[in-house]
């Protein structure tokens, strides 16, 4: 079954979690609507996605120099939401751009107030002992936002 087509009873969930799942939905004011009917008043709604700055341009990956150096990531089309083709563990995935105003707006519209909104960076140990870790410094790649349901 879809996540869209899920009907849970109203009030009946204290926290829900979700993990790199909502950028491949079409829409995400539909699934804070659902989510904020499920929760009890003042339960907590947890997510990550892919920042919508990697999500803009769609191939998600670096423009190279010559000798295969990443020298920028390329952003365009941002504002134009909606579905972009990338390859992802080697296979096209389908993926729907969302800006931060519209997952911010689709929060506070459907009822929720926002708590804390992250951008994660590698902690320093990452960034010395896995090759290409310091690149992930040049843009974010993922959001994480907690948001409760207004009592």
């Amino acid at each position: 079954m879809a996540i869209e087509d899920f009907d849970f009873q109203p009030d009946s969930y204290d926290i829900v979690i979700s993990s790199l799942t909502f950028h491949y939905l079409e829409s995400f004011i539909d699934i804070c609507r659902k989510i904020n009917h499920c929760l009890t008043p003042g339960g907590a709604f947890v997510f990550s996605v892919e920042h919508p700055i990697f999500t803009a341009y769609g191939n998600q990956d670096w423009h190279y120099d010559q000798e295969g150096n990443p020298i920028h990531w390329p952003v365009d089309r941002y504002f134009t939401e909606g579905k972009r083709t990338a390859v992802f563990l080697g296979e096209e995935v389908v993926k729907y751009h969302k800006t931060l105003t519209t997952y911010i707006n689709s929060l506070l519209q459907t009822g929720f107030e926002i708590c804390e909104l992250i951008e994660p960076q590698p902690d320093e140990k990452l960034l010395d002992t896995i090759p290409g870790m310091k690149d992930e410094l040049r843009r974010p790649m993922m959001l994480l936002i907690s948001a409760k349901k207004k009592k």
